[in-house]
């Protein structure tokens, strides 16, 4: 156990849960500007989050020379 802590736990009752993962469902769902590997130039967040994965297997496998990943600022 660390004994560095910097503040108490959180706890979210059932009203915050519900909200909090609704907010981030509907964040992964924002559309962002970086190009689909397939076909579009918008994708979701999330879409890019599994693309990424996808990609990234592929490199690990040594079906791709190289892996860069697409670097967005979601601010």
């Amino acid at each position: 156990m660390s004994t560095q802590k910097k503040g108490k736990r959180e706890y979210l009752d059932d009203v915050e849960t519900r909200d909090f993962t609704t907010k981030l469902d509907n964040y992964f769902e924002t559309t962002i500007e970086i190009p689909r590997i397939r076909v579009g130039d918008r994708q979701t967040i999330d879409t890019l989050i599994s693309e990424e994965v996808l990609l990234f297997a592929k490199y690990l496998r040594n079906e791709l020379k190289n892996w860069n990943p697409r670097i967005v600022n979601l601010n």
